[in-house]
């Protein structure tokens, strides 16, 4: 079996795991409730009095950063609890193989997920006329922000047997890093740092790079930012599953 074969099987395995669960449906229901109460009572959907899903597009950091973490959490710790992982690495398969399966499972229901928000893309475009590329542009960026906090908590799991402190530790690391690019705090910082170094601890910032992507700019910067930060903390990952399995 090809290296991309035994990946996608993984990926295939996972995905079952993940529709034959009643939570992922819990999960789903959440989230479409959550984004619709974000975008339309405390995002002021109506009161902007404009065409366009800015307030659901400014809420989803903020919400992903809980709820990623959430689909995220069971992916390593699980196993090690249930001492399933050294099963796993015992199979002929690397521990790259292993590490991308579970995490492709994982980003794909995720993006179904914000996908299944698209009546919001219907409601909009009857109300008015929005500019549909700048909503396509948003949702790429979603799906990005996503998969990169999807990796850190790949890390968070593969890192503990506990499912709870997994999910602490990655909102942790998610909202920590989101907060360096959030205007209060820099205003804050900005009482001690010179712009210049504002400008730069706010380009670490997962929130500076979605911006963009709200504004409808595919901006090439940002998409390698969110993929190369994905990448590393997978690689991080990687060490710490090699870790496990030389014990």
């Amino acid at each position: 079996m090809s290296y991309f074969n035994t990946t996608l099987a993984i990926t295939k395995r996972e995905l079952k795991v993940y529709l034959g669960s009643p939570l992922a449906f819990v999960f789903l229901i959440a989230y479409l409730i959550l984004s619709g109460i974000f975008t339309f009572t405390l995002g002021g959907f109506f009161d902007m009095n404009e065409a366009s899903l800015s307030s659901f597009f400014n809420w989803m950091p903020w919400l992903l950063i809980f709820l990623v973490p959430a689909v995220g959490m069971r992916l390593w710790s699980e196993e090690r609890r249930l001492g399933t992982i050294e099963l796993l690495l015992t199979l002929p398969v690397t521990v790259w193989q292993a590490i991308l399966g579970k995490f492709l499972a994982s980003w794909v229901f995720l993006m179904v997920a914000i996908a299944l928000s698209f009546p919001m893309i219907l409601t909009v475009n009857w109300l008015g006329q929005p500019d549909n590329g700048v909503i396509v542009s948003g949702y790429v960026g979603c799906f990005l922000l996503a998969g990169t906090y999807l990796a850190v908590s790949c890390l968070a799991s593969s890192m503990t047997r506990n499912q709870v402190i997994a999910f602490i530790f990655s909102v942790m690391l998610c909202l920590g890093t989101t907060l360096l690019g959030f205007a209060p705090i820099t205003n804050l910082l900005s009482r001690w740092i010179s712009p210049e170094n504002i400008e730069k601890v706010a380009n670490f910032s997962y929130l500076s790079h979605f911006d963009s992507f709200q504004r409808g700019v595919l901006d090439t910067r940002d998409i390698v930012y969110f993929v190369s930060t994905a990448a590393f903390y997978l690689f991080i990952t990687s060490l710490v599953v090699r870790q496990v399995r030389a014990r």
